[in-house]
């Protein structure tokens, strides 16, 4: 058999798109999110590999049966987490061409198309992206290489800066060296930081607060930070600035940042890997002003730019400084081309030896779309942002946490809405007697209860996720768990935003007891004070009237507590009401968890009328 006989890739190719087509045709009907669990796969497939071969009709058949199952479809018009990693027939073409030429692009003569195209584009992406020219190959300065994620383009720049500085100051002093960045700055820096062999006690994650920008990094705090290092014998060396960070997309102030690093000779590299796309919109390119000030720029064209995975589009201002660092010249490599110096061997510009013809897809993008077409696709993703930003603000339960800049939205259910929820779980560690009436303690002011409401919201998290309709990811912020709603994917239009928020809001109504016909309007209760202990799973459901449970005052007075083994009331929603808030100065918050614990006391257990099963609650005064 021949594995690259052309008629039978033909037809096996044929087979491929029709796969795909099919795919794509019914990928919203998929569980957005896999729901298998760990090591399912190994269960499903043969324990060694076959001897002889198998047609592409069975394998294909293997992946609808084992494969798919154990995917979570990132090209769902349902998926909503982390940032988007657009897909297009452009980007696809692009990489079946990359595929099928089977270039190995390291230098310029290995494959010259390879290596000039990539020149050309990435000048075009700086045209549209207005970068300074400085960045253009046509300066014979700097220049742009594709590489393949943003975890690479930092290590790649933070080796040159840390060579650049090592070079001043000898390389013994390399324990001296000092990486900055922020407390939202991805984890890629420190990671790139390690591997440098930066000291792990130099790497600066400076705290932002929302007092500053929406959580962007203060170029006070980071002079601050590099004036102390100084005064301790420390060597400034890289800042990684961020427009768009990962949890809520900041956007740190480029211009003054700069200001602040150029000063003492610091490189900056400018973190752009979801936001840079959309700044070819003029009314997005402000957020990457002060860019000319800075030593390097990337974004991923996979992210937000339709270029299908992997696709990172960095640019340097002298390219000299890449090249100084990663360059390597074995003899096999050696040709007249590029000793003639009048070529780019993009082998000295990443790390790996080898390379794709990645410049093919962001070419048949750019030449496929326009740039026109992709503004386009950039505002009416933003403006889908709008929607389910307006969505969430209309609802009083919710909340935003942070000013929406792009197409990400990052919400929660409040505190206050959880405070006043009567079938949330409900846990409180005391430090007081809890039999000392008097001693009760607790409101939701502090970080303990904090974490009651970022429970909540991982539950509500969780249940949309679980649910296979909508998937969507977390991110933190000042110690707040956000629900992120990442909007971006190729195939995401306007209603499967709407119906995103249904979702959102249906499970929202379940974890915060929504009021609804069940049960005639009735809830059961058990009371009991307990300590060291849980509520016996076998209890029995004992019918009582309003009356009895609320001390033959309908509608007055606490619910009372008993030292005996639980017993259950059966009352109506208005006492429920009476029960949950309380009277005569008696104030009870329901707060989240996921079990009781054996040290803590409970006072008030309720059973969820809804049918979540039994709550853990706590009276407070």
């Amino acid at each position: 058999m021949n594995p690259l006989d052309p008629e039978e890739f033909k037809r096996q190719g044929y087979i491929m798109i029709d796969f795909l087509t099919d795919y794509y045709r019914n990928i919203a009907n998929y569980p957005v999110s896999s729901q298998v669990q760990p090591g399912y796969l190994r269960n499903l497939l043969p324990t060694s590999p076959p001897s002889h071969p198998e047609p592409i009709e069975t394998i294909l058949n293997d992946v609808v049966r084992h494969i798919i199952p154990g995917l979570t479809h990132w090209q769902s018009p349902h998926h909503f987490a982390f940032f988007p990693s657009s897909t297009s027939i452009a980007g696809f073409l692009g990489e079946m061409l990359s595929t099928g030429f089977g270039v190995v692009g390291f230098n310029w003569a290995s494959s010259p198309a390879a290596t000039e195209l990539e020149n050309i584009v990435m000048d075009w992406l700086a045209q549209a992206l207005k970068l300074p020219h400085i960045f253009h190959f046509s300066s014979n300065i700097g220049g742009g290489v594709i590489l393949g994620t943003t975890c690479e383009a930092i290590l790649c720049t933070l080796v040159a800066a840390r060579d650049q500085k090592l070079i001043q100051i000898g390389r013994h002093n390399l324990d001296k060296l000092v990486v900055y960045g922020s407390d939202q700055t991805h984890s890629a820096l420190q990671k790139a930081a390690q591997i440098a062999g930066i000291n792990p006690q130099n790497f600066r994650a400076i705290k932002t607060t929302s007092k500053f920008n929406s959580f962007a990094l203060s170029p006070n705090s980071l002079l601050s930070a590099i004036i102390l290092d100084i005064k301790n014998g420390l060597v400034p060396c890289f800042l990684c600035a961020t427009v768009g960070t990962t949890a809520i997309t900041a956007v740190d102030p480029l211009g003054p940042l700069c200001d602040v690093a150029n000063k003492y000779d610091i490189w900056v590299h400018v973190d752009a890997a979801y936001t840079g796309g959309i700044c070819i919109c003029p009314e997005f390119r402000h957020f990457i002003d002060g860019v000319e000030k800075a030593n390097s720029f990337s974004f991923n064209a996979h992210k937000w730019f339709f270029c299908n995975l992997t696709c990172c589009c960095l640019w340097v201002r002298d390219a000299s400084s890449l090249t100084k660092s990663l360059s390597t010249n074995p003899e096999f490599l050696n040709n007249k081309a590029s000793d003639s110096n009048q070529v780019i061997d993009y082998k000295d510009w990443q790390i790996p030896l080898s390379r794709k013809f990645r410049a093919l897809k962001l070419w048949l993008v750019l030449r496929s779309y326009g740039v026109d077409n992709l503004r386009k696709f950039h505002r009416s993703h933003v403006e889908m942002a709008k929607t389910f930003e307006e969505l969430v603000n209309l609802d009083k339960r919710f909340e935003i946490v942070v000013p929406r800049c792009f197409s990400l939205v990052c919400f929660r259910i409040s505190p206050s809405a959880i405070a006043n929820s009567r079938s949330t779980i409900v846990m409180s560690k005391c430090s007081k007697n809890f039999d000392d009436d008097d001693e009760y303690c607790g409101k939701i002011e502090n970080d303990r209860s904090e974490r009651y409401v970022n429970e909540v919201n991982r539950r509500l998290l969780d249940a949309i996720n679980g649910s296979g309709k909508v998937c969507m990811s977390h991110g933190m912020v000042e110690k707040a768990l956000v629900i992120r709603c990442a909007i971006g994917a190729t195939l995401t239009k306007e209603e499967h935003v709407v119906t995103a928020w249904k979702v959102v809001q249906e499970h929202a109504n379940s974890i915060l007891g929504f009021m609804g016909p069940l049960f005639d309007n009735e809830c059961a209760a058990w009371t009991s004070r307990i300590q060291g202990s849980k509520l016996p799973t076998n209890s029995m459901l004992q019918p009582h009237t309003t009356r009895e449970i609320l001390g033959g005052r309908r509608g007055g007075g606490p619910i009372e507590a008993h030292d005996t083994e639980p017993s259950a009331q059966h009352f109506t929603q208005e006492a429920c009401d009476t029960a949950a808030t309380g009277e005569e100065g008696e104030v009870m918050w329901a707060l989240p968890v996921s079990e009781p614990r054996d040290d803590v006391a409970y006072d008030v257990i309720e059973y969820g009328f809804h049918g979540f099963g039994v709550g853990w609650w706590r009276r407070w005064k």
